[in-house]
């Protein structure tokens, strides 16, 4: 007769790897919410995500909650609204401020040249712009002072007046400078070139101030004796347009 196995005795309780796996999740649950408690809460992620969710298991079919929110975006979210329009606005306005000045320039050129078309056709005055994109109108040494003189020649009254319209007509600082050639001077009156250069722009600056009225916060005078040639002094007619005064006016652009 066939004897029956033994039976196995079960030990009452939970198995012992239970208490392994409890202390295990107990870890765990305290290691998420230790995370958790460290996160911050992204709303507008937490929407994309949670929409994504409700998407894929059908609940949300009809708007998709992925969707930005009305009144928000994700440039918004990365990029501020004060740092994006500073850098728009610094492109255009520089854009439009030297597009401003080269309309403004051909303006004046053609408004100066008009005003003294006469003196121009005579050679008395050019009328040009300077390296710097400046009106600059150059008054001939015969049509405005006697040789080695710094007192106006009578016969400039009527080339004045225009210049003055000009100056009027146009807004900006003016600077008058005079120019000499290399010919040194030494005289009771003037030491040197630039002694005559610098009386001849001051002497120009006082008559135009007068002539046209204008604020005297607008005038600066400038001698520069003969080291801004125009011509070559090895010529007379060369050494003649170098003794010169230049108006040039320096025209304020508002940026917009």
């Amino acid at each position: 007769m066939l004897e029956a196995p033994p039976e196995k005795k079960v030990r009452p309780g939970a198995p012992a790897w239970m208490l392994t796996f409890a202390d295990l999740m107990s870890l765990l649950l305290a290691f998420f919410v230790l995370m958790f408690s460290f996160s911050e809460m992204d709303k507008q992620k937490f929407k994309e995500l949670s929409g994504s969710l409700q998407n894929a298991f059908g609940v949300q079919k009809e708007i998709p909650a992925k969707d930005t929110p009305i009144g928000t975006s994700i440039i918004a979210r990365e990029f501020t609204p004060g740092r994006t329009r500073v850098t728009t606005e610094d492109v255009v306005r520089q854009d439009s401020t030297n597009n401003l000045d080269r309309y403004a320039l051909a303006q004046d050129l053609e408004l100066a040249r008009a005003i003294l078309e006469v003196e121009i056709a005579l050679d008395q005055v050019d009328v040009d712009e300077s390296a710097d994109g400046y009106l600059i109108i150059r008054i001939r040494e015969q049509a405005s002072f006697p040789s080695g003189s710094a007192e106006l020649d009578p016969r400039f009254n009527s080339i004045a007046l225009k210049i003055a319209e000009v100056i009027n007509q146009i807004p900006g600082d003016v600077i008058v400078a005079g120019h000499t050639d290399n010919v040194p001077i030494h005289t009771a009156s003037y030491r040197s070139n630039w002694d005559l250069s610098s009386a001849r722009a001051v002497t120009m600056l006082h008559e135009l101030l007068d002539i046209s009225g204008a604020s005297p916060k607008r005038f600066r005078a400038a001698g520069y004796a003969d080291y801004q040639p125009v011509n070559s002094n090895d010529s007379e007619d060369g050494r003649a347009r170098n003794r010169r005064v230049e108006i040039q006016i320096l025209r304020r652009v508002q940026s917009y």
